[in-house]
């Protein structure tokens, strides 16, 4: 049960943890490098990446193992057309070009604008990304992380961590 030890501790203890398994992450630490050098407006790497480096890294499994893409986020209000976005994520694509896994790119301050027709109900209009992070389905995805400029992580866990360990 050492893969659980982090489980039901205090916040400050699961977060020094998460954080120190996502630095020797090589692979999140990769997109997270490079999502820094593309520089978009309030981004996070998010969900699945975070979740399974911490799983991989707790059960001793090799990193990647079971992380299907990297989901980047950012939030830009100035221009919130699709072929905005779609001009980032083009940038991203060359960017992100020979990384392990694949990193799919989403404006936040864009889901409003198409979540009803594809899930037959409305979504709010979010103010940031860290707002996304509030409307996932479930706690174990709620989690972001930033690299900042100097070299700190930022995370972003509107519901804590617990759900992850």
């Amino acid at each position: 049960m050492d893969h659980l030890r982090y489980a039901g501790r205090p916040f400050d203890e699961q977060r020094a943890a998460f954080l120190d398994i996502i630095r020797v992450d090589h692979i999140v630490h990769q997109a997270l490098v490079r999502a820094r050098a593309i520089d978009l407006p309030d981004w996070l790497v998010v969900s699945g990446a975070l979740y399974n480096a911490v799983w991989n890294n707790l059960t001793r499994k090799p990193c990647g193992f079971g992380t299907k893409d990297i989901d980047l986020f950012y939030f830009d209000e100035t221009d919130t057309s699709y072929e905005a976005e779609d001009a980032v994520i083009a940038t991203a694509e060359a960017h992100f070009a020979g990384m392990p896994l694949p990193v799919e790119v989403r404006n936040q301050a864009r889901v409003h604008l198409w979540f009803e027709q594809r899930f037959g109900h409305p979504y709010p209009k979010l103010g940031s990304s860290a707002d996304a992070l509030t409307r996932f389905a479930t706690r174990t995805h709620a989690v972001g992380v930033r690299l900042d400029a100097d070299d700190s992580l930022g995370l972003i866990a509107p519901f804590g961590l617990d759900d992850v360990f």
